[in-house]
């Protein structure tokens, strides 16, 4: 793999190719090329290609949709393997998606089966594979309220593995998968439920509002799921070509969560007119860091250069044309450092960096 030829022999998923770029296959349409490329069909072929990798003792990045990856500029020096693996069943409300399924699709096929429990999740991009990996959510909804079961290549076994809910150790945008390369996800298993063609109880006051329905209220699945694709596209959180503002890689810092004793120092730099505060199940708690960000001065828009917040939602740092990921990290930092100095809090990036980052 370290020559400039194709390798074949990895099965029908294709052979290795190098010096593919990465930026068009990303949502920030950022970074360099793949020192190695391999697009894997089928578990088989899947798990060749990785084995092919370790066996050369080459860094590896799974690559999925490219909807929360941040890519350097130099690219990639190692081997990207994308996931294409496809197929999606439904028996008794369990529906089971490989991990190359567009993920929306996979919605759009819940509601269509008159099943509830992930319609919240509309419109978000990317695969089925990465939605465990970050616990995915959304509207009052998140993954690891339905997924019960993920199958993985361990690649400390050299074997698959099948992990329940509690193997997972899901948590807020984070899991057992999550910054550990041990796993690579094939497949995910959803218990969803059948509630006579209505959602679950809908728990976003903008949502609930567009519905016409009061907070903890039921809807068709169909409307409900309409309602969250329109604030989405509202916030240019809707992959579209031609707007800029759907060029990030979604929300680029996750909602701090605070011990007691933080958030209590929060309040006061914070004043009368902070932000309502979300209290987990251990006592910390959760913060908007779309309000902190735009309380510490950065409103939509805001930046100068190629790169700068979106006009519709202060969280999405949007690639205006010709980017480049230091462009990116430039404006990340600032807006970091910024709420940092401003309320005490560090703001914590949501998506993966890959190839030679720092910020």
């Amino acid at each position: 793999m370290n020559g400039t030829t194709e390798t074949t022999g990895t099965g029908t998923g294709g052979g290795w190719r190098h010096g593919v770029e990465l930026a068009g296959l990303t949502t920030l349409r950022i970074g360099g090329p793949a020192e190695h490329y391999f697009e894997a069909d089928s578990e088989q072929t899947l798990i060749a290609a990785i084995q092919d990798a370790e066996g050369h003792g080459e860094q590896l990045l799974i690559l999925g949709g490219g909807s929360n990856l941040v890519v350097a500029d130099e690219g990639y020096p190692g081997s990207v393997v994308r996931v294409g693996l496809r197929g999606v069943t439904v028996r008794d409300g369990l529906l089971s998606a490989a991990a190359g399924e567009v993920w929306d699709e996979v919605v759009a096929r819940a509601v269509a089966e008159g099943l509830a429990g992930i319609e919240c999740l509309s419109g978000i991009p990317g695969l089925t594979g990465a939605t465990p990996i970050q616990n995915v959510g959304a509207y009052g909804q998140d993954v690891s309220q339905t997924a019960v079961m993920v199958e993985a290549y361990d690649r400390l076994t050299r074997g698959m593995a099948v992990l329940d809910r509690s193997d997972c150790a899901f948590s807020y945008r984070h899991s057992a998968f999550k910054g550990e390369s041990r796993y690579v996800v094939t497949a995910v298993h959803f218990q969803l439920e059948d509630l006579g063609g209505l959602s679950k109880p809908v728990v976003f006051k903008d949502v609930a509002e567009a519905l016409g329905i009061e907070v903890g209220g039921q809807a068709p699945l169909a409307e409900v799921r309409e309602a969250v694709l329109a604030q989405r596209r509202r916030r240019g959180m809707l992959l579209d070509e031609a707007d800029h503002d759907t060029w990030s890689a979604g929300s680029f810092f996750t909602n701090p969560i605070l011990t007691p004793d933080q958030h209590a120092a929060f309040e006061l730099r914070a004043g009368e007119e902070r932000p309502t505060g979300f209290v987990e199940p251990d006592g910390r708690v959760k913060i908007s860091a779309a309000w902190l960000i735009e309380h510490a001065g950065f409103g939509k828009g805001y930046g100068a250069g190629p790169v700068t917040l979106s006009a519709k939602h202060t969280l999405a740092l949007t690639n205006r044309g010709g980017a480049t990921a230091a462009d990116l990290l430039k404006l990340a930092a600032e807006v970091r450092d910024g709420v940092a100095a401003r309320f005490g809090v560090t703001l914590v990036p949501e998506p993966v960096f890959a190839g030679p980052l720092t910020w």
